[in-house]
């Protein structure tokens, strides 16, 4: 196990860059899957769920041509599909949740894929229910083996129909989207995710030939199509990254640009910080947050306190509340967080209490963050990651810290974010990293 060492109270100041967007790279190199043709991937982060994404296609068959560090090629021209069928195969799946978004595109090629529960985040309860009942929809069949505790679905042609998702899930989305593109017929989705990232897939699908509309909408209409082709894609900037990144500056920064973010793909995330007081100008494609002496929590206009919750897009994501919370302790006022999606997500405060700072955890989905308006640092502490955004959470709150601090686990770090340390390391930050 790895850990890292992070001696608190440097300023950091520079320009730092986002890496290629994690959840985005997940559903891209999946629909790879679609067909026999080379598809071609650009800004493809370098992290520990992505590769081992890529370690897993190369091992049912599919050629991969890494050109350089952040763009491959790949091409599923002869898949080994005994091996889709292996326990072996299911226990990798397993450890992987990414593994998940290959349901759809196997489906949908192949008529068959096999699901396992998968890994990931220890957050709380991410149910499948959406990809199953979609892909019920489309007329898969499910059959649970008890030997192997998996779903075998299976379908001799997948047929379009019309439905309504019970949640805009994003993988759920993306999953069903890449098994209606082959469906016959037209499938029509309402209360579709409408992310920049389902929307990234659906551009390079239709790149592809599939023919997907109401593209950025939560109604999607999909026509069928019987083969599709190679093609080219360039993944966005990471916006949690980018969230992370405005948090660490707000946190700790002596001026920091963020470079190329795609502004127009952040949605609400710059807002949500401003509402903590954190002030930021837009350059260009740039974010530019300088030096915070101080910043107010904004209230709402009849006074009462501030309110920060996720929701789906072009709501604020979940994966940026453990970082807004993070900031809000040396803000100056009191907010609100309520995470309504996973259970567990806010019981790492638990860490950012021991380290003094003031924050109400009113039960699994709610905390009140008192701030301390930079009068009183956070103590350095030693702390484990939960999970990934936790983790960079964490991260930013002993960079702040006073003294010297460890997190252990940093493999869920690693998870989401590419060399965070030397980077961060690059801007001022005194990070070590430690075998345990």
């Amino acid at each position: 196990m790895e850990s890292f060492i992070i001696e608190g109270g440097h300023l950091l100041q520079g320009e730092i860059t986002p890496q290629g967007a994690k959840n985005e790279a997940l559903q891209v190199i999946c629909a790879t899957l679609l067909t026999d043709e080379e598809v071609t991937i650009q800004n493809i982060p370098d992290i520990l769920d992505v590769n081992n994404l890529i370690s897993l296609l190369k091992e049912i068959g599919v050629k991969v041509n890494k050109r350089s560090r952040h763009d491959y090629t790949f091409q599923a021209s002869d898949l080994n599909l005994d091996y889709l069928q292996s326990d072996e195969f299911v226990r990798k799946c397993a450890a992987l949740r990414g593994s998940v978004l290959m349901i759809g595109p196997l489906l949908a090629r192949y008529g068959k894929a096999v699901v396992a529960e998968p890994g990931g985040d220890k957050i709380g309860r991410r149910r499948l229910d959406t990809h199953f009942l979609g892909f019920k929809y489309l007329g898969a069949k499910f059959d649970f083996n008890e030997k192997r505790n998996v779903y075998e679905i299976h379908s001799n042609k997948l047929k379009g129909c019309y439905m309504l998702l019970d949640e805009a899930s994003v993988t759920g989305t993306a999953n069903i989207i890449m098994a209606a593109v082959f469906a016959k017929g037209t499938t029509t989705i309402y209360n579709a995710a409408c992310e920049p990232y389902i929307q990234q897939l659906c551009h390079l699908l239709n790149k592809m030939g599939a023919e997907i509309s109401g593209i950025g909408s939560n109604l999607l209409t999909i026509v069928g199509v019987n083969s599709l082709h190679g093609a080219q894609h360039r993944i966005l900037p990471d916006m949690i990254e980018v969230g992370s990144f405005i948090g660490m500056a707000a946190m700790v920064g002596n001026g920091i640009r963020i470079k190329n973010v795609s502004l127009k793909d952040l949605g609400i995330i710059p807002d949500a910080f401003r509402r903590l007081g954190v002030k930021m100008k837009m350059e260009d494609d740039d974010l530019v947050i300088p030096r915070q002496a101080h910043y107010i929590i904004d209230s709402f206009i009849d006074g009462s306190i501030m309110t920060l919750a996720d929701a789906p897009w072009p709501g604020l994501t979940p994966d940026l509340l453990s970082v807004l919370l993070v900031v809000a302790t040396q803000a100056r006022g009191s907010v609100l967080f309520h995470q309504k999606m996973f259970e567990s997500r806010l019981f790492f405060v638990d860490k950012l209490i021991d380290m003094g700072a003031q924050i109400i955890l009113c039960d699994p989905h709610r905390a009140v963050v008192v701030g301390h308006d930079r009068r009183k640092r956070l103590r350095a502490g030693r702390m484990t990651s939960p999970d990934i955004r936790a983790g960079i959470a964490l991260l930013i709150a002993a960079l702040s810290a006073n003294g010297t601090s460890r997190i252990d686990n940093v493999a869920q770090i690693d998870r989401g974010y590419e060399d965070i340390e030397a980077r961060l390391n690059a801007l001022g930050a005194h990070i070590q990293r430690i075998s345990s």
